[in-house]
């Protein structure tokens, strides 16, 4: 038995947090950076008192301090995205009839598991940009219920999402639809997500972008490599409401200073140590993410989304080549891929770059030889 616990994995040496590790050659998503030694460091100093009672000083810091950082009153840890999105929107939701706008491609319409129908009672109205972009505000304009028609279910919620595959929508845009909003006593939120990614491309500060929406919804994990956690900023009343919405649904922490703990390296490391990103690692992962569209775009290749900041979208159907079939050929060179979408967040190696040029020969040299045969 003893031999048996020895040899077990859970009995072996090793350490999962010294870097480069797995997540260097997974692009795959931003979801997949790993927690780092610094962060490890900040959880073994981490205080560990209740954060329901809102107790836990490691906390209720990084709580004023997002806060603070992006001009808003109040903020509140949640676990997830989805359940920054979901609490947030709940709290904005009163009763029914109510309806939220937003992107077609949006998180909240397409990965959260139907969560504003079934949590608030909510329709989705799902627009499609018609710049093939962004929303506009004559899109919002087209499809936002402002009258008191009893036939149409009035618009209580305008949900923006920045980046949104990657992509950036502009500051311009997003004030004149949060004017317009306001004008009509619709609340905004913003699922921010990767908004420290708009940051990082110099698309405006944090708070230009985040005080245009009553609440916005950011992520410690998606590329700033905290292994758990994000946070909604409002203003104060709504912050105490969203704390009520995440002890229903189950997102109270009792000691949370081992998430707040990292989460808070993750902030000042990934992101910077200021309102536009200052010093953090993000800006080098949009500059290797141009270097990857680069060498698709010198082999030949297109791409099907414009490079602005982390995600390159390679055009694998026109290059003739299945998802599946693209996912195997990286793994042969000892990446992860899941097709076209390459995340490139700030751990991502520069032989995992070498290795995904060694890929894009054999897709593209490939493809060359399909269209000599079919006389093309």
């Amino acid at each position: 038995m003893d031999e048996a616990n020895r040899t077990a994995a859970t009995q072996k040496a090793f350490n999962a947090w010294q870097q480069p590790g797995q997540a260097a050659y997974d692009f795959r998503s931003d979801t997949m950076t790993s927690p780092t030694a610094s962060m490890l460091e900040a959880i073994s100093n981490t205080t560990l008192l209740d954060d329901v009672f809102q107790e836990d000083p490691t906390t209720n810091d990084l709580e004023r301090y997002v806060a603070e950082l992006s001009g808003h009153e109040a903020a509140v840890l949640v676990m997830s995205g989805t359940m920054g999105n979901q609490v947030a929107l709940r709290t904005h939701l009163k009763g029914p009839p109510h309806s939220v706008l937003c992107d077609i491609r949006g998180h909240i319409y397409n990965w959260e598991a139907g969560g504003v129908s079934t949590l608030s009672g909510a329709m989705l109205v799902a627009v499609q940009p018609a710049n093939g972009h962004h929303l506009t505000l004559e899109d919002v304009q087209k499809h936002a219920v402002v009258s008191d028609d009893v036939h149409a279910c009035p618009t209580r919620v305008i949900s923006l999402e920045n980046t949104l595959d990657g992509t950036i929508m502009p500051l311009d845009e997003v004030r004149k639809i949060s004017q317009f909003a306001r004008q009509h006593g619709i609340k905004m939120h913003l699922d921010g997500a990767r908004i420290w990614d708009a940051v990082a491309a110099d698309a405006g500060s944090l708070p230009e972008f985040t005080t245009c929406f009553d609440s916005v919804s950011m992520c410690f994990s998606k590329g700033l490599a905290a292994p758990i956690g994000s946070i909604i900023v409002g203003s104060k009343p709504f912050i105490a409401h969203a704390r009520w919405i995440r002890k229903m649904i189950g997102g109270g922490t009792r000691q949370a200073g081992v998430i707040s703990a990292a989460a808070r390296v993750a902030v000042d490391e990934g992101f910077g140590k200021g309102p536009r990103g200052e010093g953090g690692k993000l800006r080098d992962s949009h500059a290797r993410a141009r270097k990857v569209a680069e060498m698709w775009e010198s082999r030949g290749g297109e791409l099907a989304k414009p490079v602005e900041t982390n995600m390159v979208w390679l055009d694998i159907a026109r290059a003739g080549i299945p998802a599946a079939e693209f996912a195997r050929l990286a793994a042969d060179e000892g990446l992860k891929a899941s097709g076209g979408r390459l995340v490139v967040h700030y751990q991502i190696s520069d032989d995992a770059i070498e290795r995904l040029g060694r890929v894009m020969d054999k897709i593209l040299q490939n493809s060359s030889k399909k269209r000599k045969v079919n006389g093309h």
